[in-house]
Order: C-alpha cells, then structure tokens, then sequence
C-alpha cells in the first residue's frame, strides 16, 4: 500500500509538471502581438525550465511536447480561421487539423529537450545544451516539408530594448539572447526558494549535491551574473549605434487597401468592379511616386487582363508614377500558374512610355508556396477529400528562389509575397547593395479578426531591423503599414477599412552586420554555447576521476 502511495504521488507530480509545461507554452501567445507583452517569456520560460532542468530524456521530450502543444494552438490558432470559414469542413474537423497541426509543430521542442538531455554527460537534460538544441530544432522548423518558422521566440521582443541586437544578431540570434538570459535567470534563483516537488529527482552522481537542480553550480553563477550584465551593457551601447545611415532621397508611395470580402473576392463577377476600385481609389493618389497594390488585387489571370493592365500601365506613365499589383499570371508558354508581382509605369525616372508589357521582365513570382493554400501535396488523393483542398488558386508554382528585385520610377523593391516575409534566408539571398526597400504583399482576409495579420505585421517589421531598409506592407484588408528601417510603424490603416495610406520615406545608405554575415553569426552563440559545455564537461570529468 505505501510503495502504491509512493507511485501515485510521482504520477501526480510528473502531471503536475507536464500541466505547468503546457500552461508556460500556452502563455507565450500573449507576448506575440496584438498584446505584445515582451517581459512575459523572461517569467513563463524560467518556470517550466525549472521543472524542465536535470530530467531524463523521455521526461524531458514529453515535456517539451506539452511546452510546444500550448504554444503553437494558442499562437497559430487564427490557421482555424481559415479552414472553418473558408474549407468547407465541419467544426469539429476544422478543430482536429489545427490540433493535427499544432500536435505536429510540438515535435521540434520535443526533439530540442530530448537531444538536451541524451547528449548529455549525465543523460539529464541540461539548460544549456538546450540553449544550443533549440536554435538547431528551430532551424528545421523553418525547413522541413517547406518550413513552418511563424512564432520563434525572438518576435515577442520586436519591440522590447533587446530589439537593438536585431541588426547584429538578427531574429535567430536574438533567439539565442532569450534563451541564456532564461537560463541564467534560473540560474541566480536561491535553491531554497523553489518548491521541493519541483526538483528533480536525485542522479547516482548528484546524491551528494543539495544544489543538483543545477548543472556545473560552480561555473553558472557568475556566468549567469556575466550573461545578464553583459546583455544589459550590449542593450544600452546597441541602441545608440546606427548601422545605416538617411539620405538626403524621399520617395513619396501611396499603399491601396481596397478592403475586398474574401467571400466574394474569386467570384468572376466581381473581376471587374474589384479592378476599377483600385483603380479609382489609384487616380486621386497618382502625385506619388510608387503605388501599391496588394497581393492578387486583380484577381483575373494575366493573359485575361490585358486591358485593364494596358490602362493602368498608360495612366501611370501619364501621371509620372508607377504601380506595383499583385496578380495571378497564368505563363502561356510553360502552362504553369504564378503568383506574381508586375510594375505599371514608369520603370525609370527618364522613361518617356510604360515599362508592362505581358511576360516583362520586371516581375516577381512567389517561391514559398503555402501548402493547401497554393500547392497541394498528394493532390491526387487529397484534392477529393474536401473542399479545403480545392480552395482557389491552390495549383502554383513557384517561382526562382533568386530573382532580380522590382524597379519602379529608378527604385529598387526586393518583393516578398504573404508567408516569404518568414523566410530572412529567402530575402538575404536576394537582397542587394542596391535595393532601396523591401516590400511585402499580402491577403490576411483568410484569417479574420484574429491575432494572425497582427503577428504577420510584427515579422515584416522585423525584417526591416535586421536588413536596415525601410519596408511597405500592402494589404487587402489590413493591416496595410509603412515602416522604417528600424523595424518602427511609421504609418498605419487599420483592419477591415479601405482606403489608401501616403507616405514619405527616406532612403538610407549602408548595411547592417546581419546583412552582411548573418548566416554566420546567428549561429555564434549556439556554438558558443555547446563549446562551454564541451569544456565544463571534460572538467567535470577530470574531477571524478
């Protein structure tokens, strides 16, 4: 009867555990935006490391499973959205695919606090191995079958002091200053203060150590005081250091939220009242120098809208101004489907006639296709399950990986179009000493007045901050935006309102250290990292022996 007893009260605390772990996870959506409550992982993450330090693989990875299950269904679950609204799926089968979706993602924590601790000297999971296994999971997150990289740690401090590493660090790295600051937190915790059903149980090699929730006591602590010293001394001196620098070059742009329901969006009727509303929402704004157009404004095929084009090319070229339209090009000559970008107008400041024609040069397809919403995988079994794999325009293909950035009146744009913006690889590869901006285009009407569009506005802003350029976020609904090269919103439309948002910006000079390096050093840390544990590991060693 007492040894029953026994187990059930370590049955009860290791659910205990898996509960906290899964409340931790779940809390995390309010640091994202719309609520943006930066300080929260610097509380919610040190208590489930708490309970996550010292346990064995299987303890940890089940651990990690329940972290990553409560932060991916409170984070993406604007994806539900979607699918209920717009797939044609019962309630109940909506809900299932976001929990299929969510249950999945939980798998690269799960795989990070695994790893942690199996790699370990002792086989119990270790904090700062885990330090290095996240960025390394993280990484196949944003890869793997296409890559899913939305709600990595470093967005919630897009606009927290330590947003002054982004241009050094970039999100990942920023990543990396997160998680040590975690654990360093931890670390200067008076063991006294912690619950005892907290603790781990006690290893064979621990048994003599009061302070066994600890790994190497003896090097954390000051190395825990460096850690957040240092981070506070690198927070101030960044903040003050500019990596680019303003020119004495604006340009004016003006950014068209035609605010169309996305009910009625493909309807074939509304092809044209949809064109001819942002057209004339167009024609009041043409003192501007770049007008955008957001992601399949014209929802006819290109092939089919010549017409139109022609006019709006000829209107722009008039007026001194050039358009940049989201549309669907269906390629006669390779009779494949793009999701594209197309300049109107004036190409260059001096051009006497408009630079579109069909198939110009001057284009951008879309290379990250998001599965189900434009490609489906295994159509040929999926496809006759449900509408959710007939939705509209759900057969692309993808553009280049590479592909030469938009000129527009002697501007040059690196487009990104919807889930790209994810992707600072994608938008590394492609950016140049010359581009001038980045812009990114978008449809978030699939997601409603969820937290998702606001979250997407939050990776755009801080893409402007790691690469130092001035940004433009065009919208069908919202949230249409302009921000600087800091990653701050200079100006905003607001959800679910149409109208045209002006601005100035001003054009910088230079590059940032991420710009430059960054797949080098967003992995300095996370080496750094397993480095010290290398070395404290062969002291421990030597000791015992």
């Amino acid at each position: 009867m007492f040894s029953t007893l026994i187990k059930s009260s370590k049955s009860f605390i290791c659910s205990a555990k898996n509960v906290i772990s899964f409340f931790a996870g779940l809390s995390l959506v309010f640091a994202y935006a719309p609520f943006s409550l930066w300080w929260l992982p610097f509380i919610s993450i040190p208590l489930w490391f708490i309970v996550l330090n010292n346990k064995t693989p299987k303890q940890a990875a089940k651990m990690g499973f329940f972290f990553g299950f409560g932060w991916f269904a409170s984070g993406i679950s604007w994806v539900h959205v979607a699918i209920d609204q717009f797939g044609g799926l019962p309630l109940i089968v909506s809900v299932l695919l976001m929990a299929l979706l969510s249950l999945y993602l939980a798998l690269f924590p799960a795989l990070a606090c695994y790893l942690s601790a199996k790699l370990s000297t002792t086989k119990r999971l270790n904090l700062w191995l885990l330090s290095a296994f996240w960025l390394i999971t993280e990484y196949l997150r944003g890869v793997v079958l296409t890559g899913f990289p939305w709600l990595s740690l470093g967005y919630t401090q897009v606009d927290s002091p330590l947003a002054a590493f982004v241009p050094l660090l970039g999100e990942f790295g920023l990543n990396s200053i997160l998680l040590l600051i975690c654990i360093s937190i931890v670390q200067l915790i008076p063991y006294r203060l912690i619950p005892l059903w907290l603790i781990p149980y006690k290893t064979e090699l621990d048994k003599k150590s009061s302070h066994n929730i600890y790994h190497y006591t003896k090097y954390s602590f000051p190395l825990s005081v460096g850690i957040i010293i240092s981070a506070i001394i690198s927070t101030i001196f960044l903040s003050q250091k500019t990596w680019v620098s303003p020119t004495d070059k604006f340009v004016k742009v003006a950014l068209v939220q035609g605010n169309i329901k996305q009910e009625i969006k493909w309807s074939p009727e509304q092809e044209w009242p949809t064109m001819l509303k942002y057209f004339d929402l167009t024609a009041v704004n043409f003192d501007a120098d770049i007008i955008i157009w957001p992601e399949s404004a014209i929802t006819a095929v290109e092939p089919m809208a010549q017409d139109f084009l022609d006019l709006a090319n000829e209107s722009a070229t008039l007026q001194n101004s050039a358009i940049i339209t989201g549309i669907l090009n269906y390629d006669i000559n390779t009779k494949k489907y793009f999701n594209s970008l197309i300049t109107l107008g004036k190409k260059h400041e001096k051009d006497t006639q408009g630079d579109y024609q069909y198939n110009h040069g001057n284009r951008y397809a879309k290379y990250h296709l998001l599965p189900i919403g434009e490609f489906v995988p295994f159509q040929e079994w999926l496809r006759p399950i449900a509408p959710l794999f007939n939705l509209p325009q759900s057969s692309f293909s993808p553009g280049e990986y590479i592909q030469p950035n938009l000129i527009a009146k002697d501007i040059n744009l690196l487009p990104l179009i919807c889930f790209e913006i994810a992707f600072p690889a994608q938008l590394r590869a492609n950016f140049k000493p010359t581009t001038n901006v980045l812009l990114t285009v978008s449809n978030d009407s699939w997601f409603g007045d969820s937290h998702g569009p606001h979250q997407h506005l939050d990776i755009a802003r801080m893409r402007a901050a790691e690469f130092g350029r001035p940004l433009l976020r065009s919208t069908n609904n919202g949230i249409t935006a302009v921000v600087d090269h800091q990653g701050n919103v200079i100006k905003v439309i607001p959800q679910f309102t149409q109208g045209v948002l002006k601005a100035e910006i001003n054009l910088v000079a230079g590059e940032t250290p991420y710009t430059k390096w960054g797949q080098f050093i967003e992995w300095a840390i996370p080496l750094i990292t397993l480095v010290f544990y290398i070395f404290i590991s062969r002291i421990r060693l030597k000791q015992r022996s």
